[in-house]
């Protein structure tokens, strides 16, 4: 049986990934003023043994106001970083899986409560709750209190929080970045053109409402080690009318293309309530598809990925080189071994964990 193209060995710069299976950063607001708690040290290690080829620290603020929920991680301080640093010592001593951060600052979306909680935005008075900034004042609901729009040094310091963020990632030894450009937060605000409305160099056409997200990824690749991979997230559409399209993106992930982005993870939606999902298997692929067929950085899918069959499907036929599991792999943290053990490939596990191979499944370990 020919080896699963799932399971083969694949490079984004200098990483090198033992399959095409990835886990994408999900958020667990769960973090005590941006600091990992032993939550992250469980949830993380029980996903740093799953066999998947590398794992996404969830979306993480470079500045406390970029925060979605006050219970969001942060990479902005050094009570945050020694937070992060010692989650990662306690996963390093048991798994050799790579590890990358998303960083990220949701703008008007941010100083929201928890998604158990409610999820609706906590007024700027309210202990929990801060002012928000966007690239124009333009609330991502009409009940929520309007973004201040960042001005010329407002632009800066989110700009430096990024590259100061990217310097702590290399100082714990993060193996990968990827910048959050995706589901309607600060990035994805100035890229579309339903949240920016400004009427300087950073709005109007395409390539002006790039400009900041591009400036945010110059100071982060700049600022994390030339060997180690800064990728992005996008979201490919809204999903409204009038807002960003899947031509725009392919357009700007050949910005980013051109810039040295090492991979562009290709999502959707997000940004407008009143966004309208197609939801399905697969849904999202076929923007990923559009995508690799205009760059040469690979791509990652995701979005309903639940099937080993269909996971093997997107990158063997090329719609994608790496898919990525978010929920799938919450509901199985397991999932990357029983897909080898449906597809007839190989997983290496803990030591600890040898003696637990199914008998129908005699070559589904390496030892």
């Amino acid at each position: 049986m020919a080896q699963p193209v799932l399971f083969t060995p694949f490079r984004v710069r200098n990483l090198e990934l033992e399959n095409r299976i990835v886990i994408a950063p999900m958020c667990q607001y769960s973090a005590e003023d941006g600091c990992m708690t032993d939550w992250h040290l469980i949830h993380l290690g029980q996903l740093a043994l799953s066999g998947a080829a590398l794992l996404t620290i969830e979306a993480t603020g470079v500045v406390p106001e970029g925060r979605i929920t006050y219970a969001d991680v942060g990479l902005y301080n050094d009570a945050t970083e020694a937070a992060m640093a010692r989650v990662l010592e306690g996963i390093r001593k048991w798994s050799d899986m790579p590890i990358s951060v998303q960083l990220a600052h949701a703008g008007r979306k941010a100083s929201t409560d928890r998604p158990w909680s409610g999820g609706g935005q906590i007024a700027p008075d309210h202990p929990n709750g801060w002012q928000t900034e966007s690239a124009s004042a333009i609330p991502f609901n009409p009940k929520y209190v309007p973004p201040v729009a960042l001005d010329k040094q407002g632009l800066k310091r989110v700009r430096d929080a990024f590259a100061a963020s990217a310097v702590r990632a290399a100082r714990i030894g993060l193996d990968a970045i990827q910048i959050h450009a995706a589901h309607g937060y600060l990035l994805h605000q100035f890229l579309s053109p339903l949240s920016n409305q400004r009427t300087d160099e950073y709005g109007g056409s395409l390539e002006n409402r790039a400009r900041f997200p591009l400036e945010v990824f110059d100071a982060v690749r700049q600022a994390f080690p030339s060997d180690k991979a800064v990728t992005v997230r996008v979201s490919a559409t809204d999903w409204v009318e009038g807002g960003l399209d899947i031509d725009q993106t392919v357009a700007f992930a050949q910005m980013l293309d051109e810039r040295g982005c090492d991979a562009i993870h290709v999502s959707s939606g997000g940004l407008h309530p009143e966004q309208k999902i197609p939801l399905g298997p697969s849904y999202q692929v076929p923007l990923a598809r559009a995508v690799k067929a205009a760059v040469k950085m690979p791509v990652v899918a995701v979005g309903l990925i639940t099937e080993p069959v269909q996971a093997e499907a997107i990158v063997a036929t090329g719609d994608a080189d790496i898919v990525a599991l978010a929920r799938a792999v919450l509901y199985d943290p397991r999932w990357s071994w029983h897909a080898a053990a449906e597809l007839g490939a190989q997983v290496k596990p803990a030591p600890q964990y040898l003696r637990c191979q199914p008998s129908q499944f005699r070559n589904l370990f390496k030892a």
